[in-house]
């Protein structure tokens, strides 16, 4: 009877602790700090990567070359950034990483998307007929865009068993919306190693 009573408690010790084990662990984070767990294209990449290359832009001699002939910051728009990568990679995160950038520069006169724009359209049609003369906001006001920022992110995977060498190249360029030319092209490169990786696209 007594080892009865050690076998069922022991069991129950076991599926307690089997219970606990499979229990799902949530740990609060900061949102700035830096984690990896597949080595796959993340938050910090994005971050990282929009930061130092809004940086170079505008340490280059267009924007110096800019101002000075026309006496103000440029304005910008984005463009579409292509993901050519073997990964799915949630441009839209990069591009807002990218605007968020450009805006807390100061340097960058920052013009709205096209789907931004056309709600801001809509905004104003209304206006013109609900607003008071006071506060109605007049169409044709707009400022527009000096120069697009277009660009694309590749990937290389290079794999032997468990380890792999993954490659991001980024490129971005600047586009001069009243002639086509092309003032500025960026670049930047990760290189990750991962090691008993699982990663499979």
């Amino acid at each position: 009877m007594l080892i009865r009573k050690f076998k069922l408690a022991a069991l129950a010790i076991f599926i307690i602790l089997a219970v606990t084990a499979c229990a799902t662990q949530v740990q609060r984070v900061a949102v700035n700090k830096d984690i990896d767990l597949s080595g796959a294209w993340n938050d910090t990449d994005s971050r990282m990567v929009s930061e130092a290359m809004i940086k170079d832009m505008l340490d280059r001699p267009w924007f110096r070359n800019y101002a000075r002939k026309h006496n103000r910051q440029p304005a910008v728009i984005v463009g579409r950034i292509r993901n050519l990568s073997d990964e799915h990679i949630n441009v839209r995160t990069f591009v807002s990483d990218i605007e968020r950038a450009m805006i807390n520069s100061g340097q960058i006169n920052f013009v709205a998307s096209s789907n931004q724009r056309k709600e801001i359209r809509s905004e104003r049609k209304d206006q013109d007929i609900n607003a008071s003369e006071s506060t109605r906001k007049a169409m044709g006001q707009e400022m527009g865009a000096d120069f697009m920022l277009k660009g694309s992110i590749n990937t290389i995977v290079d794999m032997e068993g468990k380890t792999q060498l993954r490659y991001y190249q980024i490129d971005l360029n600047l586009i001069s919306l009243a002639n086509n030319r092309m003032v500025w092209l960026g670049q930047k490169k990760i290189k990750k190693l991962i090691k008993n990786s699982r990663l499979r696209f």
